[in-house]
């Protein structure tokens, strides 16, 4: 290879490097030579110091020729190096730019940015350090966050499957009121964990600031003629009323207990509803996150209508005070 003990590369002769100063003194040497000859084969008189001179101021001309064309194209690889470091600085700034530009507009639609400088510098992290799952687990949910961001610009969101994360994180958010009725769907769940913390978080939300959640249930006609299961139901009721929320029941009959009525919403501050909408096996299939002001308004307006012909359940039955018979 060229560079490597005698191995002959360029600037070499017989494999040895001659410096760059040599050789153009060597290129000198010869120009100034020739230029001697030249000048005795042009003129033939005694002039020796001329021609001396003559060949001297030549063999400088070409010395210094060779360092401008030299100078020429170090300016010219400086340049060069300018030009690309310029474009990378300049995209550079463009990119810092946006990102500010970005935050900037967080900042004035009132969002965290303090979250969003959080979540990238962790994301950084992740990718420097974790191992690939961990990655790949970290970019799924930075996905999963942007597509319902996104969806969001729309005032709309859904999601393949039942989402409690939604439902609590919501209730946290509410400001004023939170209206949700409860169907046959969504009777199991009230004896699971996650209704424990949505019960949680609305106890919290009535603490503080205030939030007054109404919830309407919906039985069917066969239910209510079932004793063993109004007992239960009353005592569903009665446990909801006494964590603050207002509570009432409406009788389906059959012709009314149609798909719609199924259907689970939930309204947060009459400004935007969840939906949980089941599949024909009854079972959750799809959650919709809607903001969008005219549907909100419908479903607000049908809630309302629900609630005022609903009925209250029983109260619970006070303990006897008649004293035992003898």
């Amino acid at each position: 290879m060229a560079g490597e003990p005698g191995t002959p590369g360029p600037g070499t002769a017989g494999g040895v490097r001659v410096p760059p100063v040599v050789l153009k003194t060597l290129i000198t040497v010869v120009v100034g030579t020739v230029a001697y000859v030249v000048t005795n084969l042009i003129d033939q008189s005694e002039d020796e110091l001329w021609k001396l001179a003559m060949s001297v101021v030549i063999g400088g001309a070409a010395l210094i020729v060779q360092y401008m064309v030299d100078f020429e194209k170090r300016l010219d690889s400086v340049e060069t190096g300018q030009r690309n470091q310029t474009r990378v600085l300049g995209d550079q700034f463009i990119q810092l730019s946006e990102a500010a530009a970005l935050l900037n507009e967080l900042d004035q639609a009132g969002m965290s940015t303090g979250d969003a400088r959080r979540l990238i510098k962790s994301a950084s992290q992740v990718g420097l350090q974790g191992p690939d799952i961990v990655k790949a687990f970290a970019r799924a949910e930075i996905e999963s966050l942007a597509s319902v961001v996104t969806d969001l610009t729309g005032m709309t969101a859904h999601w393949q499957r039942d989402n409690n994360e939604w439902l609590i994180r919501l209730t946290g958010c509410a400001q004023r009121t939170i209206d949700a009725t409860s169907s046959s769907v969504d009777r199991p769940f009230w004896d699971t964990d996650p209704a424990g913390h949505y019960l949680d978080a609305q106890i919290e939300a009535m603490r503080d600031p205030g939030v007054h959640i109404r919830r309407l249930f919906m039985i069917n006609a066969d239910e209510e003629s079932d004793p063993n299961f109004m007992i239960r139901f009353t005592a569903l009721c009665q446990g909801q009323l006494d964590l603050g929320i207002k509570v009432r029941f409406m009788v389906l009959s059959p012709h009314r207990h149609t798909r719609a009525a199924a259907r689970d919403i939930v309204i947060f501050d009459d400004a935007l509803y969840l939906e949980f909408e089941p599949d024909r096996q009854q079972s959750y299939l799809q959650t919709r996150l809607d903001a969008d002001a005219r549907r909100v308004d419908v479903q607000v307006r049908r809630f309302n209508d629900l609630w005022e012909s609903a009925a209250e359940p029983a109260p619970r039955p006070e303990p006897s005070t008649r004293p035992p018979a003898r």
